[in-house]
């Protein structure tokens, strides 16, 4: 098969998608990755082949453009809210309307889109997997009649969205039925010579179907076919320091904002200095993974803390006893994979649910960046250490994610759906 793998120009966002393509790959198919110009390297790093398409606009350059503090735009955007249903259509549709302005029209732009079609076209793949912002992918499947499928990088928040805003549009007058994500998709697809109904939107905004590596007690209910993978990190390039190879003496307890979060951190919370400061009489070795940003200046910490720029934390968390984060994807999901107590102090986005979930579960503790400070998280550090229960519940999540087939092992279901959605 000819397999298109797409993502917009965001690093750990397409991380997701490598190991799975160098399964494709590795069972003889034939694998392309269109992205923005700015991220050919990272493609190309990984070990995969680079299509660039469209402009080199990037998620910071949206962040910049648009006020450099995406808290004051994306306000009521935690989801949390929707795990059983909005609280209005007016809260729905201001969903709808923040996603589609500040997330898919942006990460989807004209030249990017219009490339891909045109790759499509020309190519001709038999299966597009996409990162779940990057619509560019669904709409090239859509234009050359291949088949198409999302890969989830977190709890399915936005088709859980969706799905109960398509509800509460159903039941509006037909003069109110405004739907910002539909005449986006509609506009781009006439654009291009394609017809819409609303079924042809409600699938290219889902996919045909949906990979998802996520623990099976922490999915959302959705409805759509739900293809679990076991998650497998990939951090791009990574050395093993030699600290890391001799086993701890004490428990250790990593504490990381992610890669991303380097990108957008305001510094507005309490200084890291001081949270750091606050761990000086914990019993356990504290892995900081902070760069000069976060941290300007690293004299005078406690001597059981130790800071470094990046470690690779597939190869950290096996030794950890539990992990404070800000619940980004792909710590997250690694630190679930290796049965880790979590810590998570979430603010935006899907990050508050993935909190929560984590929490419900006895896997973990949420907390709100306002509330944090050193003794709130001395509290959670010490508890998270001595709680039996809550590392049997994180290993219990960690089970259930090895449980799922690897990517390796899913390469012939994906061949048998492709078969069964692909237009000839």
């Amino acid at each position: 098969m000819r397999i298109l793998l797409t993502s917009f120009a965001h690093n750990t966002h397409y991380y997701n998608l490598v190991p799975l393509g160098w399964a494709l790959r590795a069972a003889g198919h034939e694998v392309r990755v269109a992205g923005q110009p700015s991220l050919t390297d990272t493609i190309t790093g990984s070990g995969l082949t680079a299509v660039p398409v469209g402009d080199d606009r990037t998620i910071i350059d949206l962040i910049t453009e648009v006020g450099d503090d995406l808290v004051l735009y994306q306000q009521g955007m935690d989801f949390l809210d929707t795990r059983d249903e909005p609280l209005s259509w007016e809260h729905a549709l201001g969903q709808q309307t923040i996603m589609s302005a500040m997330c898919l029209a942006p990460l989807n732009g004209d030249s990017t889109i219009d490339d891909m079609v045109a790759l499509a076209r020309s190519w001709r793949p038999d299966l597009v997997l996409w990162e779940p912002f990057t619509h560019a992918g669904p709409i090239a499947a859509h234009a050359c009649g291949a088949a198409h499928a999302r890969l989830l990088w977190g709890p399915d928040v936005v088709l859980n969205a969706r799905q109960q805003f398509t509800r509460l549009l159903g039941e509006r007058p037909a003069e109110q039925r405004e739907d910002p994500i539909g005449e986006w998709l509609t506009w781009t697809l006439e654009r291009h010579g394609m017809a819409a109904d609303k079924d042809t939107i409600e699938e290219l905004f889902a996919g045909q179907w949906t990979i998802d590596p996520s623990a099976e007690s922490l999915r959302l209910p959705v409805r759509a076919e739900v293809v679990p993978m076991r998650y497998v990190p990939y951090n791009g390039a990574s050395v093993l320091p030699g600290w890391l190879i001799e086993p701890p003496t004490r428990p250790r307890v990593c504490i990381t904002l992610g890669v991303s979060t380097r990108e957008t951190y305001g510094g507005d919370g309490v200084p890291f200095h001081e949270l750091l400061a606050g761990l000086a009489d914990v019993d356990a070795e504290i892995v900081a993974t902070l760069d000069a940003a976060q941290l300007p200046d690293a004299a005078g910490l406690p001597g059981n803390v130790r800071v470094v720029d990046f470690v690779p934390l597939d190869a950290l968390l096996p030794s950890c006893a539990a992990i404070v984060h800000h619940g980004g994807a792909g710590t997250c999901f690694t630190a679930t994979l290796h049965g880790v107590p979590q810590i998570v102090v979430a603010s935006l986005w899907d990050a508050p649910m993935k909190a929560r979930q984590v929490a419900d579960a006895g896997a973990g503790i949420a907390l709100t960046p306002e509330k944090l400070d050193a003794d709130t998280l001395r509290s959670a550090v010490v508890h998270a250490l001595e709680s039996r229960e809550m590392a049997a519940a994180a290993r219990r999540l960690g089970d259930e994610m090895l449980a799922a087939p690897t990517p390796a092992a899913l390469v012939p279901r994906l061949e048998r759906l492709t078969a069964a959605h692909r237009r000839a």
